[in-house]
């Protein structure tokens, strides 16, 4: 297999919006979302989901025009026709429009759909959208651009229509925890600094040209952010604290100073490292946010009580739903929730 990359571009703020809301819709609300762990940015597309082994990929072209007419769409598919075309066997194409036309689809009501849900007229149109764009690359062979070829690609492709706000893309992470949710100022923040890490991957070195044999050999050029990644930027910002490189919770220095001398760094280090775990732990999450959403409570709700007065107010249920944190975890991660609050 070979795969040479075409097409990279760097986007305006409005097209990086977009991408950034469609990361977060790969991430979140697509129906294999439990399954991406990387997203790699502007190499096979403007944004392609990979599983951990990058075995699996999952292809997407973004829009963020709010009235996209039909022909302009088919234009848009060029780039999810290019790869598949390619060797690489894509598990989805995806395109993520901002807004369509009403001549568009069949059920205005559906936010994602086939072509089963396009219009006559407005199929037609794509298509030749989709054919005067293939004609115009030349990353693109004549002999590739045929009826039948085009038709069996196009059915192939999901349409998803973006009608969500940037704070929803943002609350989404957070599961279905309310008490948890920040005030919007705070929830577009963190999706302006997810939408800027992900833009500045665009500039770390250039790739237009470059062909790789091997899908895993995308991520040796580092235009990628990862599940985990965006879950600790997330969880960093509402609690307004460093996770891994801010020490020691001043509520937790009691416990700490509790430890014997020469073991004090290695605690601290596995406490850490549990809390780390337990962010990324994907079959867990629930539990998690659970966990998280409850001693952030107690703590609104006792604000004078100490790291282990919370920890013993817990249900045992809930504790049992973190598997990867520990008593002293526990305790460490309550302390980083509630100097969070308090500051």
């Amino acid at each position: 297999m070979t795969y040479t990359v075409s097409s990279s571009e760097k986007l305006r703020k409005s097209g990086a919006e977009a991408e950034t809301k469609a990361l977060l819709y790969l991430m979140n609300f697509y129906s294999n979302s439990q399954d991406i762990h990387y997203f790699v940015i502007d190499f096979f597309n403007d944004l392609t989901g990979m599983n951990r082994t990058a075995k699996k990929l999952w292809d997407l072209q973004s829009k963020g025009a709010k009235n996209s007419s039909p022909k302009s769409i088919g234009k848009e598919l060029v780039t999810l026709f290019k790869n598949y075309i390619s060797e690489i066997d894509f598990d989805a194409y995806i395109l993520f429009l901002g807004g369509v036309t009403e001549s568009f689809r069949i059920d205005a009501s559906k936010t994602s759909f086939g072509i089963e849900n396009i219009k006559d007229n407005a199929l037609k149109k794509l298509k030749e959208g989709l054919i005067e764009e293939c004609k115009d690359k030349t990353y693109i062979l004549d002999e590739q651009i045929t009826d039948e070829m085009i038709c069996e690609f196009i059915s192939h492709v999901t349409f998803v229509i973006d009608e969500r706000e940037p704070t929803e893309y943002v609350k989404s992470i957070i599961k279905m925890h309310p008490h948890l949710i920040p005030e919007d100022t705070i929830l577009e923040a963190i999706f302006n600094e997810i939408r800027d890490k992900q833009s500045s991957k665009k500039n770390i070195n250039t790739v237009e040209g470059i062909t790789i044999e091997a899908t895993e050999e995308a991520l040796d050029y580092c235009r990628h952010l990862t599940n985990n990644e965006i879950r600790l930027l997330t969880l960093q910002r509402i609690l307004n604290w460093d996770i891994l490189g801010r020490g020691i919770p001043a509520s937790f220095v009691e416990i700490y100073n509790k430890f014997p001398a020469e073991q004090r760094q290695d605690k601290l280090n596995e406490c850490q490292a549990d809390c780390c775990r337990a962010l990324f732990n994907n079959s867990r999450a629930d539990g998690f946010w659970r966990f998280f959403e409850k001693i952030y409570s107690l703590i609104i709700k006792y604000p004078e009580g100490g790291v282990t007065d919370i920890y013993r107010k817990i249900d045992d249920e809930i504790l049992e739903g973190c598997p990867d944190l520990d008593v002293h975890s526990f305790k460490y991660f309550i302390s980083i929730v509630k100097e969070g609050i308090q500051k």
